[in-house]
């Protein structure tokens, strides 16, 4: 799974707009959306609120957990903790990403907030990183994630895999009873 991949997952999360126009209920694959009134906050999900927010039809309401002193808690616990801790939406970094490109006009703080999921994302990609050679270099053959997001794992997934397969190969390449006068397939 690439990035764009996550990405589109991410835009199916749910947001409450704010519409100013009237629509009744839409019906859709996915779910029926709406009664759509003037004033009156609906769920939509992500890619429908930034087509309707480039259209200027609605205003984003950002999600809870999308406030200044929320991100510095979970900012300050995932510092202070060695393994990852739980964070409040498992695509906080796509959603960042999209509603602040589309939308930071309806964020307050916006600019502070992209600031502290940078800063989580970071602290949570350096914990990654060490995490991933304390695994290679001990050789070890299953590793437990806990509080990983997708995008997370995607950015460590190809790396991981290609050092276990690399690690498979030295491993059976060294075991006794094998052949010495075969090449070695790297």
């Amino acid at each position: 799974m690439d990035p764009s991949e996550v990405e589109f997952l991410a835009e199916k999360e749910m947001v409450t707009i704010v519409p100013n126009f009237s629509l009744d209920k839409i019906y859709l694959i996915g779910g029926d959306l709406g009664p759509f009134n003037p004033g009156l906050p609906v769920a939509v999900p992500v890619w429908l609120a930034i087509n309707l927010k480039q259209r200027q039809k609605c205003r984003i309401i950002p999600p809870e957990w999308m406030d200044v002193e929320k991100l510095e808690e979970i900012r300050e616990q995932e510092r202070k903790e060695e393994t990852f801790t739980p964070i409040p939406n498992p695509y906080y970094m796509e959603l960042t990403k999209l509603l602040l490109n589309h939308a930071s006009d309806n964020i307050p703080k916006a600019d502070e907030i992209r600031t502290l999921v940078k800063d989580t994302w970071d602290t949570r990609i350096a914990k990654l990183r060490l995490s991933a050679d304390s695994f290679v270099s001990q050789q070890e053959a299953h590793a437990r994630l806990d509080n990983l997001t997708l995008m997370e794992i995607n950015t460590i997934g190809t790396f991981l895999t290609d050092s276990l397969n690399h690690m498979y190969k030295l491993r059976t390449n060294l075991q006794p009873g094998k052949e010495t006068g075969k090449s070695q397939d790297f």
